[in-house]
């Protein structure tokens, strides 16, 4: 039998009815991580566009003729020559994304011209509303010397990922999971609806930056809630499917994508499609490991109890059977006890992880391995709508294959172990990235 507070689960259960309603209401949420870290490619989606002229009576490209340049979007392929126009004061246009050639002594209106023209910056855009109705790139003109800016607002979301990870994960260490679960819950929903109306791109870039945080925030502490609340029979598959809620969230991204071509409206029933978990949040319990930590043994006893009634069970179970032996000595001096927890977490910081070589080296190691798994993630997702084909269905598939993924890694962690599952997916990840150079770019 397990000694610790890990002796809970083998007296309360491993993943009875209390765990699993907090599991499924807690990993509930992780969908609108998936959904707010995925919710760019739609954001910032360019569309076909060109410099605008007004009062166009006619257009020509190449052997398409027509009075509006909305009906030319269909042939229009940028790169392969300009749009001709004609304005009501008889000026011909030569229109290219991010050029306008006025034709000087034009006579005739047609598509070839090898006369003199003046060449000119664009001073307004048009776009093709077709696929995009309305995105961040549409309202702020962000194309062309502004093209940066639009490339430059998912690399931002990711900074804050990275800051909301580093600083969520140790608070959460200080006052508790809970706190920051709720936090960051209620923040998610109030950033994410502030994105919508955001009146400019530089707030909106900034109100990004903090939704990043705060989702990266949650993801990070939920899966160390559940994995606190579940026992080791279970806890691989568990954790593991922390992420296949998230790649539900990338789902939903492509669904809403598809349904919704207003980025505004888009951004904000992204948002609501998991404010129900506001409703509900404030009824989660802390941890049993970190009350125990924190020495609120009294607290840790109510929670054993609540567990026991909804698991159907006895309240039998004591906090003072759950403490080693050294604990339990310090469990009758509380004062002492406190002074001990003190002293420990004083002593504790991200500098242990590099206390010895070989926890150095293995620190590194599982930096190194993140590092590259999240990169090869982002740039296959984020990429997947550029594969050619509907983009909608692709970031859907990008998002559906993790599901059974988790499936095959939890079966082959529980089997080979975790080293012998994670080094075959690397080299099968490495010789997948190879492979795609070769093929042929359709």
């Amino acid at each position: 039998m397990t000694t610790g507070v890990e002796r809970l689960f083998d007296e309360l259960g491993h993943f009875k009815r209390f765990q699993a309603c907090l599991y499924f209401a807690a990993i509930f949420q992780a969908i609108s991580c998936g959904i707010h870290y995925l919710a760019s490619v739609f954001l910032v989606e360019t569309p076909k566009f060109l410099c605008d002229t007004p009062n166009i009576t006619d257009v020509l490209y190449r052997n398409h003729s027509s009075t509006s340049l909305a009906d030319i979007w269909t042939h229009y392929k940028p790169g392969d020559g300009p749009v001709v126009v004609r304005t009501a004061g008889g000026d011909q246009w030569e229109l290219s994304p991010c050029l306008k050639a006025l034709r000087l002594d034009a006579i005739n209106f047609q598509y070839k011209f090898f006369g003199n023209k003046t060449v000119e910056t664009c001073d307004g855009f048009v776009y093709d509303h077709s696929e995009v109705e309305q995105s961040i790139v549409t309202d702020w003109d962000l194309v062309c010397e502004k093209e940066w800016l639009a490339k430059l607002s998912q690399p931002t979301f990711m900074l804050g990922v990275l800051i909301g990870a580093l600083v969520f994960g140790d608070v959460a260490d200080r006052i508790g999971r809970r706190p920051i679960l709720m936090a960051t819950s209620l923040c998610q929903f109030i950033f994410g609806v502030a994105v919508a109306f955001t009146g400019n791109y530089y707030l909106f870039v900034i109100i990004r930056f903090l939704l990043a945080m705060v989702s990266s925030g949650y993801l990070v502490v939920v899966f160390v809630y559940v994995t606190e609340f579940t026992g080791i029979k279970v806890r691989t598959w568990t954790s593991m499917h922390v992420h296949a809620a998230f790649a539900v969230g990338v789902m939903v991204v492509a669904l809403v994508g598809y349904l919704v071509r207003v980025w505004w409206i888009y951004q904000i029933i992204l948002t609501l499609s998991t404010s129900p978990f506001l409703l509900y949040c404030w009824k989660f319990p802390e941890t049993p490991f970190y009350l125990m930590a924190k020495g609120r043994y009294k607290e840790a006893q109510e929670l054993l109890d609540t567990m026991a009634y909804f698991n159907g069970l006895p309240p039998t179970l004591k906090v003072s059977e759950l403490m080693d032996e050294c604990d339990g000595a310090l469990l009758k001096d509380n004062k002492q006890s406190a002074g001990k927890a003190m002293e420990v977490e004083k002593r504790l910081s991200i500098l242990d992880m590099f206390g010895s070589l070989k926890m150095a080296g293995r620190s590194i190691t599982c930096w190194a391995i993140w590092f590259i798994g999240s990169l090869g993630y982002y740039v296959f997702s984020l990429g997947s709508v550029n594969l050619g084909g509907n983009q909608y269905i692709n970031l859907f598939l990008a998002g559906a294959v993790e599901v059974p993924s988790y499936l095959i890694g939890c079966f082959a962690m529980d089997r080979v172990g975790r080293k012998k599952t994670c080094a075959p997916a690397l080299l099968l990840g490495g010789v997948a990235c190879m492979l795609i150079i070769v093929v042929p770019q359709v």
